[in-house]
Formats: structure tokens, sequence, C-alpha cells
């Protein structure tokens, strides 16, 4: 298994759960380009496992499931990045997994946290649970898939 960074990634068990944890809680579990990176690694020995039945997402640390793209590396992305739709594709693969996919949402789960949840099949949701799309605030829509699969 390739060694991770920004995730833990544990390989279905016996009952063939699968599970992936965004582990940066120092920066509110945010989705830059290697934890997207990294999730694509995951996801591709995930799809290659006999043994898979089922996905958990989770955020490390329990505060935040993920807060969102990682706005320091937003302002270093070209045009190019966003016509790769670099987000969406991520979320559309879980979307499209041929097994079943579950966000463990403890805390906020905010614009791309939280469409990383819709794209998931269930959400289960603590009680510290929160859910939003703050950039709608600022005029602009979700840029992964937030309106579409809300």
């Amino acid at each position: 298994m390739a060694p991770f960074a920004e995730i833990r990634y544990e390989p279905p068990g016996a009952d063939g759960v699968a599970v992936l944890t965004l582990a940066r809680p120092e920066k509110r579990n945010a989705i830059g380009l290697r934890m997207v990176e990294e999730m694509h690694a995951a996801l591709a020995l995930l799809e290659r496992d006999p043994a898979a039945g089922a996905l958990v997402l989770a955020g490390e640390g329990g505060k935040v499931f993920a807060g969102g793209a990682d706005i320091a590396e937003l302002r270093d992305r070209t045009p190019a990045d966003a016509e790769r739709a670099i987000n969406q594709a991520l979320f559309t693969r879980i979307e499209n997994l041929p097994l079943v996919t579950v966000a463990a949402v403890a805390g906020w789960a905010l614009g791309g946290g939280c469409e990383l949840a819709l794209a998931c099949d269930l959400r289960v949701a603590g009680a510290s649970a929160r859910f939003g799309q703050p950039e709608t605030g600022l005029g602009i829509l979700p840029g992964a898939g937030g309106t579409q699969r809300l």
C-alpha cells in the first residue's frame, strides 16, 4: 500500500469495509491538490480489491469532517486547473463507485467538504454535524456538484 501524507486508507477487512480518513485536522481537513491525488490513489487500490463492499469516508479530529477547498492553494491554481474540475472529477468517481459509500460526518462539512459528503450514497451525521455551502453567501455557485447532488 502506498504511503499517504494527507489521508489514511484502511483497506477492506473481513467485513468488506474500507475506510478513507481525511487527515489534515490542523487545516480543518481542507481538500487540496495533494489530498485529491492521494484520494484518487486510494480509490484505485479500492477499485482493484475484490474484497471491497463498502467505503466509509471520515474526517480526522472529530471537529471537522472537511472544511472545503484549501483556500491557500486556490490562489495558485491556474485557469487550466479550474477547467480540469479537480474536485468534481474526484467526487464523481466516488459517486460512481460500484460499492456502497458512506460519509461519516462529525463536525463541519463545508463547501467542498459538504460536496464530498453529498457524493456518497449515505451520510451518517453525528450530533455535532453541520452542513453548509458558504460560497453561496459570496454569490459563488458551489463548484463540485453542491447544487446538483443536493
